[in-house]
């Protein structure tokens, strides 16, 4: 299990954006870098900058995914037929904590990797504590009788802030995976360009 020990919004001043669209981030008062140099101008980026941005902001929306992990869901992309960006956008969304976070029953990915490792989640029917566990279309989660008694889950589930996407049909306590999405129906709140991912790491 990774944890992030520093400010999660510190990901957010340092990209320049608010890429989880939370009321509370910073950037939403501060539109500068964090630290003391954070308040100079801004030079020219150059191309490996501007893929290695594209790269941490995609890592970082989903969360505590380690470097390593995120290589080999890039491989496995590769690996795959069609659209290697898209390929990666849909092994990202196909994560059991992605899916928990898309369905509404926590406000956030992080609060997703801990419901899930604390194991108040089921999986086809099974509890399942494993956060990168990757979910086949017509898969069925459900959240334990335990869950729905937590102050942050029944925020979430009655919260306005987002919407269920398309590609995930939730039903109270249950949600279906009901298919892999497209890069534009994954509701993320700044743009991302998966494209610019997959030239860093084939550089």
């Amino acid at each position: 299990m990774t944890k992030r020990i520093s400010s999660k919004h510190k990901i957010d001043r340092r990209m320049g954006e608010n890429i989880w669209g939370r009321p509370k981030s910073p950037v939403n008062r501060r539109d500068y870098g964090p630290g003391e140099h954070g308040q100079r101008r801004r030079s020219k980026v150059s191309d490996f900058g501007l893929q290695l941005k594209a790269k941490q902001k995609l890592k970082g929306y989903y969360g505590n995914i380690l470097e390593k992990q995120f290589r080999n869901l890039y491989k496995e992309a590769v690996r795959r037929k069609g659209d290697t960006g898209e390929n990666l956008i849909g092994l990202l969304e196909s994560r059991l904590d992605a899916v928990v976070y898309r369905a509404k029953f926590v406000p956030t990915v992080f609060a997703a990797r801990q419901l899930v490792n604390h194991g108040h989640v089921m999986l086809n029917g099974r509890r399942c504590n494993i956060p990168s566990a990757r979910l086949k279309a017509g898969d069925v989660l459900e959240l334990r009788d335990k869950a729905l008694g937590i102050p942050m889950v029944i925020e979430a589930i009655g919260s306005p802030e987002r919407d269920v996407p398309e590609y995930i049909h939730r039903d109270g306590a249950k949600a279906t995976y009901v298919r892999v999405p497209r890069l534009d129906e994954v509701p993320y709140p700044v743009r991302m360009e998966p494209n610019m991912v997959v030239e860093f790491y084939s550089r």
